[in-house]
Order: C-alpha cells, then sequence, then structure tokens
C-alpha cells in the first residue's frame, strides 16, 4: 500500500488554488469549481481541493510536505507573502518542522526528517 494522494477541504477552490500553487504545487486537473488536483513538485503523489459547504471543526486537517531544502524553502515562501505560524524548527521526533495555515484554515507542515522518518532510533523492531 503506498499513499500518495490527500485531498482537503476547501470554501473557495479558486483562492485555494492560487495558494497551492504559490506553494510550488503543480495544477494538473481542474475540471470544476468544485475540485482541483495538483501534482507535487518531488516524487509522483498527488494533493487535491474539493469544495465544502463548512469545514470541519476542531482541529481539522494536517498535511504534511517534505522539503530537503527546508529553511530555503519558507524564506522563499515568506518572500512571496505566505504567513508561517511556526517558523522551522527542530523536535523532539527529530525533524524540522515549519508551520501555517492555508486560506481555509488546514494545518500545512513543510519539514525536514531524513532517515529519521523512516528510522528513528525508537524504531519498532
Amino acid at each position: 500500500m503506498n499513499l500518495n494522494q490527500i485531498t482537503v477541504p476547501s470554501l473557495n477552490v479558486d483562492q485555494a488554488v492560487s495558494f497551492y500553487e504559490s506553494l510550488g504545487l503543480q495544477l494538473i486537473v481542474k475540471s470544476t469549481a468544485h475540485y482541483a488536483r495538483f501534482r507535487c513538485p518531488d516524487g509522483a503523489s498527488t494533493f487535491s481541493i474539493q469544495e465544502v459547504e463548512s469545514l470541519p471543526l476542531g482541529d481539522g486537517v494536517h498535511v504534511y510536505f517534505e522539503c530537503d531544502d527546508l529553511d530555503q524553502q519558507v524564506t522563499h515562501l515568506q518572500s512571496k507573502g505566505i504567513i508561517f505560524d511556526e517558523l522551522p524548527n527542530g523536535k523532539p521526533w527529530l525533524w524540522r518542522e515549519a508551520h501555517l495555515r492555508d486560506l481555509d484554515g488546514n494545518h500545512l507542515i513543510l519539514y525536514y526528517a531524513g532517515k529519521n522518518r523512516l528510522n528513528p532510533p525508537w524504531k519498532l523492531k
């Protein structure tokens, strides 16, 4: 099994498309005003936006995008006006993360984990 597609809710797909394009995702499907799909710049994963009448309550969606050049990517996005809730910093689980929200409040994490994503020191044997 391979997780290669994530869909997040949006109240306005057209505005969300512009936001995700500014993050560097490549728009590959926009068949209606209610749905859009992107290809991630690295690998073969896709990411989509689906229009909803109301957004989920509570903590909501968390989407992680791995970046080999996290600090440079954050600096680049800030120069384009993207606002981060949390700038890159090391976490106890040995990942380096930066946090932001899309226009619908979905929690996005740009991160770099290196070998620790699949092989942390506490990995089960």
